[in-house]
């Protein structure tokens, strides 16, 4: 069964638009990933009704897993890692008789595998389509690591207390501790880094504590506790790590910062590793940079509506800056990513500066700062300019060098994309002139100026809609007074708001990644006035209400009442207009 059958099916049972569908299958081709991915990641239909139309035209019969009978002793039927690679999981196990469960039932490679292990264990087989969110969760049970950590043990001959810092342990004059088989510790540390990337972490931590080494996923903005190793094997885990990453083993006083790749999954994956010393030993922190979800467009930000015109007409002129603002975790990186993406053509030479390069662009000369070798943002700034730039990122105005360079190359023909920390859009100009730029040539320097945030995305499957309080209901009239009308008259009466209570879907959280609010406004011949009689941020902000600008308040009101996010996060998040 082909791809292009599966998404005919869907469409013509309704569950899919043609068009919908035909952009999955030829987005899926340009970056060489199953259309079926797409689909499950983006939550555009019900995975359990995608099984059940892959039961029908492959012929094998569909189940819904029982999550409860997939024991320890179920689950050594077919390894972790064999699971992971073909999506197969075992779903029963009797004496003579193996259920598998198959995502691709079709896929030869993983019949090939599961026919290899019935030969091996000599057993029947009998297989099912299941639905990609339980195979999901049958993986996590592999993630227990139960096996695994009880062979480190064993295998590194530690006891309770060894391995320890001076403050986890209880002090015995025979203690020692010898490494005779690393294996189990690989794997352990190699499920990890697959567990983190299978469920879109974006950072992993592992934390040393006085009992027990705890390791947190920060999934969707929040930090989750996953799994809390023997604080034994505190020392072989990090030491592990420090290994990928090339780190120095024997330096525990001092933070070190490091970075590695794998093929996980079938694709690239990059990972950030920073260490910290603790009492209790070495922290680790890992950004995961998954190209597949890191690396956006702005459609898949939430750049919509007015705030998307402005921002494709200012990316259109020849040359002049485009600066975005926000604090530290609100996506700027991600956004000047995806402004690189429009941007990134044969004819044109971008340069970036960026601490640390994140992903890797194609075509992009990407260039990593290093301040403690006197390499920073403006000295690179100087050196782009030798370089024939067209376009030029840099990853953040920190400082009144890098703050005149970016203006000058703005004003020389080049198109300069940058980040600085403001709270709004309206303070893009006061911190520029702060830092030391001449007000005067700021008219002719600026293209736009753009704040954001972000928010949590509820889930498509489980949200409600509800009537706001009358609280509620006055901000949000009071907000929609400030937002062209053309935009308002889309939303439906009378207004309603979403919340998700959490569903199989999205794990019990009711959120699904994150979507970004913005403000974009400007630069006019009205704001120049503005600019030549005296720097003020009140005037500012009466030019851009002349412009119409939709503030961060008001983009994320109106995302809250089309049921994107909550409206008690944007609240939270924002201020008055």
């Amino acid at each position: 069964m082909d791809d292009k059958a599966l998404f005919d099916a869907l469409v013509s049972q309704g569950s899919l638009k043609r068009e919908a569908a035909d952009l999955l299958l030829r987005e899926a081709q340009s970056i060489k990933r199953r259309p079926e991915d797409l689909l499950y990641s983006r939550r555009l239909v019900d995975d359990g009704e995608v099984a059940r139309l892959k039961s029908a035209l492959l012929k094998i019969p569909y189940k819904k897993v029982d999550l409860d009978a997939v024991t320890p002793e179920v689950l050594k039927s077919i390894p972790g890692e064999t699971a992971r690679t073909y999506r197969i999981v075992p779903i029963a196990r009797s004496q003579d008789l193996l259920v598998a469960g198959m995502l691709n039932p079709d896929d030869n490679a993983a019949r090939e595998a599961l026919r290899f292990l019935a030969k091996q264990q000599r057993i029947n087989l009998g297989v099912y389509v299941v639905s990609a969110s339980d195979v999901e969760s049958v993986l996590k049970k592999y993630f227990l690591f139960g096996e695994d950590i009880a062979a480190a043990l064993q295998s590194m001959n530690l006891k309770p207390g060894e391995g320890l810092t001076d403050i986890q342990r209880i002090v015995k004059l025979e203690e020692g501790m010898t490494e005779n088989d690393k294996a189990p510790v690989i794997r352990i540390v190699s499920s990890l880094l697959k567990e983190a990337v299978n469920i879109g972490a974006s950072d992993i931590h592992i934390e040393p504590g006085r009992s027990k080494l705890r390791v947190r996923f920060r999934i969707d903005g929040s930090l989750r506790e996953v799994s809390a190793l023997p604080v034994e094997l505190q020392q072989p885990v990090i030491s592990r790590v420090k290994v990928l990453s090339s780190l120095k083993l024997d330096e525990n006083r001092m933070p070190q910062d490091g970075r590695f790749r794998s093929i996980i999954f079938d694709r690239e994956i990059d990972f950030r590793v920073a260490t910290f010393p603790t009492p209790n030993g070495e922290k680790v922190a890992l950004r995961v940079l998954d190209p597949t979800t890191g690396l956006k467009s702005l459609d898949d930000l939430g750049v919509a509506g007015r705030n998307l015109e402005i921002l494709k007409a200012g990316l259109a002129k020849p040359y002049g800056a485009v600066l975005l603002t926000g604090p530290t975790g609100s996506g700027k990186t991600t956004t000047l990513y995806a402004l690189m993406q429009i941007l990134n053509k044969q004819e044109v030479n971008i340069v970036s500066l960026e601490d640390p390069v994140e992903y890797t662009l194609d075509g992009v000369n990407q260039s990593q700062v290093k301040p403690e070798i006197g390499y920073d943002f403006a000295s690179g700034l100087r050196e782009i300019l030798r370089q024939d730039p067209d376009i030029i990122m840099v990853g953040e105005i920190r400082d009144k060098e890098t703050a005149e360079l970016s203006v000058h190359a703005a004003l020389t023909g080049h198109i300069v994309l940058a980040t600085l920390h403001t709270n709004s859009a309206a303070g893009v100009i006061p911190r520029l002139v702060d830092m030391g730029v001449e007000p005067f040539l700021l008219p002719s320097a600026l293209n736009l100026m753009a704040a954001q945030r972000l928010v949590g995305r509820l889930c498509s499957k489980c949200r409600k809609a509800e009537d706001p309080s009358p609280q509620l209901l006055e901000i949000i009239k009071t907000e929609l007074k400030l937002i062209p009308p053309e935009a308002v008259s889309s939303l439906a009466t009378p207004y309603k708001i979403y919340h998700a209570p959490g569903c199989s879907a999205c794990g019990g959280k009711g959120i699904v990644g994150r979507v970004a609010i913005f403000e974009v406004f400007q630069m006019t011949p009205q704001l120049a006035d503005v600019l030549n009689s005296g720097i003020n941020e009140n005037k500012i902000l009466e030019e851009m209400r002349r412009q119409k600008t939709v503030f961060l308040r008001s983009d994320g009101i109106l995302k809250a009442l089309q049921g994107l996010v909550p409206i008690e996060d944007v609240l939270k998040e924002t201020k008055e207009s």
